[in-house]
């Protein structure tokens, strides 16, 4: 039974690595921008925001209201009309002669009350809070734009180190092969007493080494593309193997005035910021706004049902209404002063976020230049490392040459390879980061 498992488990892996298939750089970025949860969310907080701004339309059209209200007296309403209450003296004497008395049965009655209003003074300020209201809609666009830029960056930073990791498989790879042959010629040699059990057991230490660094790079790698796969929006566990990272790095030559230029009109950041004064201005003109007194036509419709029939059936108006509160004690001002305080707050941001933003493109051009250089001087050391290793493995192999200067060669090249990868990985992430600095949508 365990067996069985066993061989389903193999049978699948072995499945899962056939139908593994190649992942370039521009499908895992469109698969991030289709597939991504944040940017889905954030989205959908711009859909948020027009539809908040479409509720509040609303209140530019008349507003209908109906009440209803069925009851039963608990006393009779009565109603008397005293004499001469109509007409109180003409030739047959007052109108009416004596004192009339209604009263409202005790029996289920009604009220129907209708009414249809049209603002008019309070238009102004609805027109100004729309504006804000759009505005936050153009502010949750740049906020969207802002997270798909930081999804693009995120998804390059995690490709580049995937091709890394995938670079130092192969190399630690390479070095597993080599130990394996240096084991092999050690232990010919300690059959023919002319090495030492010791180095025997030295290569066989080498080897175990290698094979334990191949074990955390390929659980490394394993990690990353669970990671990729997750911002992909994707089945965390998909198969997938990486495009190898362009080894013919260019030079970053920027113009670094025009870069800063490029950055001030393209960063999401800083459109938030000036979007963000346009708001509060439009709400300090809204709050000011609220001084007019709020006027309104008005139709009017009250209905009663099965009350005496002295009483009329309805009565119908139509006419203006006027709200005013005249005073409230300094709210509105100090609700004003406050709007004057947040318009200042996001100018000084503007003015702050501008200055942020320069740095941070100086910084990551920086940032760019030294990695390229650390590169350059990697390459540099890897070549050098592979022909001293080829030549001491050449030497070794006709017993020119001690095993130690093999395992220091290899240690050399193993050494150099990892950091040529890890600095071409590096410049190609530097260079994710400065185009984020520009603030370059993909």
């Amino acid at each position: 039974m365990l067996k069985g498992v066993k061989g389903a488990l193999v049978l699948l892996l072995l499945v899962r690595g056939a139908i593994a298939g190649e992942l370039t750089l521009d499908e895992a970025v469109s698969l991030a921008l289709k597939h991504n949860t944040d940017i889905a969310n954030s989205a959908l907080d711009v859909s948020k925001a027009k539809d908040r701004a479409r509720a509040f339309r609303s209140f530019l059209f008349p507003k209908f209201s109906f009440y209803a209200l069925g009851s039963e007296q608990l006393t009779p309403v009565d109603i008397t009309i005293a004499t001469g209450t109509l007409v109180p003296q003409s030739a047959i004497g007052p109108i009416p002669d004596h004192d009339v008395k209604y009263s409202t049965p005790i029996q289920p009655t009604g009220f129907l009350v209708s009414r249809a209003a049209q603002p008019l003074s309070s238009l102004y300020r609805v027109h100004l809070t729309l504006k804000a209201l759009d505005i936050s809609a153009q502010l949750a666009q740049q906020k969207a734009r802002g997270k798909r830029q930081d999804v693009v960056r995120n998804v390059k930073q995690l490709y580049y180190n995937i091709a890394q990791a995938q670079s130092s498989l192969e190399v630690a790879r390479e070095s597993i092969q080599l130990y394996k042959e240096v084991e092999r010629l050690t232990e010919k040699y300690v059959l023919e007493q002319t090495a030492l059990k010791s180095q025997l057991l030295q290569a066989q230490a080498s080897l175990a080494n290698a094979e334990q660094s191949e074990l955390v790079i390929s659980n490394q790698q394993a990690t990353q593309k669970e990671q990729l796969n997750d911002l992909l929006g994707r089945d965390v566990l998909t198969e997938f193997t990486v495009t190898a990272i362009d080894g013919q790095a260019n030079s970053p030559n920027v113009d670094l005035v025009a870069a800063r230029k490029k950055a001030l009109a393209q960063r999401p950041e800083l459109q938030q910021a000036q979007l963000k004064i346009l708001q509060s201005e439009a709400e300090l003109r809204a709050k000011r706004a609220e001084y007019i007194p709020d006027i309104s036509v008005e139709f009017n419709s009250i209905t009663l049902l099965n009350f005496n029939s002295f009483l009329p059936g309805g009565t119908y108006s139509a006419g203006a209404s006027l709200s005013w509160e005249p005073f409230d004690w300094g709210r509105k001002r100090n609700e004003i002063a406050e709007k004057k305080d947040t318009v200042a707050q996001d100018k000084n941001t503007e003015v702050s976020t501008k200055r942020k933003i320069i740095l941070d493109v100086d910084d990551k051009y920086r940032q760019m230049q030294q990695s390229w250089s650390k590169l350059r001087a990697a390459k540099l050391s890897q070549e050098a490392a592979a022909e001293n290793l080829r030549v001491g493995k050449n030497q070794y192999e006709v017993q020119a040459s001690l095993l130690q200067v093999v395992f220091q060669a290899e240690t050399n090249a193993a050494q150099a390879n990892s950091d040529y990868a890890h600095g071409l990985a590096d410049y190609w992430t530097a260079r994710a980061e400065f185009e984020r600095a520009l603030g370059e949508d993909q």
